[in-house]
């Protein structure tokens, strides 16, 4: 009981620090995202809270290293994992204040990527239905490739309207914790505690209406973060948490990202233009309010934890058909958001 008070009270710190950060960046960092053409607001407003995020997870990091058990995660893979997040961070910092080219963004993704798959941090092994257990062998590199800088882009191109993206990190951080808790972690839950944190702090300025915005420092770095999270959690971690727990907890997200990549792929659209045709996008500029797009994705994150849960108690090779009744699901939202905004001249 003692642990659990002490654990609550450092929560509700970092908490508490992660807003303090945030107002500090509303009142003395200028870094202002002027609405355009393709915005979802009409005012300028602060951007790179994000840092909040960031710093809050830097301090979780440190308190790990200085004060939780002995070996509870190989330091160089926690020291790198920690050095290159901190990195994408900065990049992204940069990128916020000199809005640099999506090409610029995705150069520097792929090396940071890159030395990440160096480092040993790697899916190796899948379960697939009726195979079992498999292992990826020189597959594993562009698999992992693909799935983090996937996600990495996945979050920045979420990160569009008020609150959806922090609140999105802090219900897939807890379901995270929660399970990584339950299966035996010593690190992976008490990072994802940081994440939690610093996610609820930044979301008290940025719930709609937002008085500040998230930016790539701290969309790009979540992305980053749980696409390495999620392979450190299946490998190194004492969980050993299956790997398609974090693609459950986010796969509305993925969903969004990868169906308006492949709807404007196959509509022959240039797919490396900005655009405003994601379906959180659309439904919003259907007439839904950002407070309506929110929680609707809130709640499928929500549902989406519940069934990650239920993931960890099915057998190795049959989990991966958890995800059909998600991906329905998506598909039938994503059907009528089209279909209405085809009909409203959107696309």
């Amino acid at each position: 009981m003692k642990d659990f008070y002490s654990n609550l009270a450092l929560g509700l710190g970092l908490t508490l620090l992660a807003w303090l950060i945030t107002l500090a960046m509303q009142k003395l960092v200028q870094v202002m995202d002027n609405p355009v053409e393709r915005s979802s607001h009409y005012n300028p407003t602060p951007k790179s809270g994000g840092i909040c995020i960031v710093v809050t997870f830097l301090i979780g990091m440190v308190l790990i290293y200085f004060y939780a058990e002995p070996n509870i995660v190989n330091q160089t893979y926690m020291i790198g994992f920690v050095v290159l997040s901190l990195i994408v961070a900065i990049i992204s910092f940069v990128d916020d204040v000199t809005e640099r080219t999506a090409k610029f963004k995705l150069i520097t993704h792929s090396v940071i990527i890159a030395i990440t798959l160096w480092s040993g941090i790697v899916i190796d092994v899948v379960a697939l239905p009726t195979i079992g257990y498999t292992n990826l062998s020189w597959l594993a590199y562009p698999v992992s490739f693909v799935w983090i800088l996937g996600l990495t882009n996945a979050f920045n191109f979420m990160d569009g309207i008020d609150g959806i993206a922090a609140g999105t990190a802090a219900i897939a951080a807890l379901f995270f914790m929660l399970i990584t808790f339950i299966q035996g972690s010593l690190f992976v839950h008490i990072t994802c505690y940081a994440i939690v944190a610093g996610s609820l702090g930044f979301l008290i300025s940025n719930f709609p209406p937002a008085k500040i915005f998230m930016g790539d420092v701290g969309s790009a770095f979540l992305g980053f973060v749980f696409a390495t999270l999620a392979i450190i959690a299946a490998r190194y971690d004492q969980s050993h948490t299956s790997f398609l727990v974090m693609p459950l907890l986010l796969f509305h997200f993925i969903y969004d990202t990868s169906f308006t990549f492949l709807r404007r792929l196959v509509a022959g659209e240039n797919v490396a233009q900005a655009h405003r045709t994601h379906l959180y996008q659309l439904m919003n500029r259907l007439g839904y309010s950002h407070m309506e797009v929110t929680l609707t994705y809130y709640t499928a994150g929500f549902l989406q934890g519940i069934g990650a849960l239920l993931l960890i108690h099915i057998p190795g090779d049959e989990r991966v058909f958890l995800f059909l009744p998600f991906f329905v699901i998506h598909s039938i939202f994503a059907w009528r958001i089209v279909r209405r905004a085809r009909i409203a001249g959107l696309i």
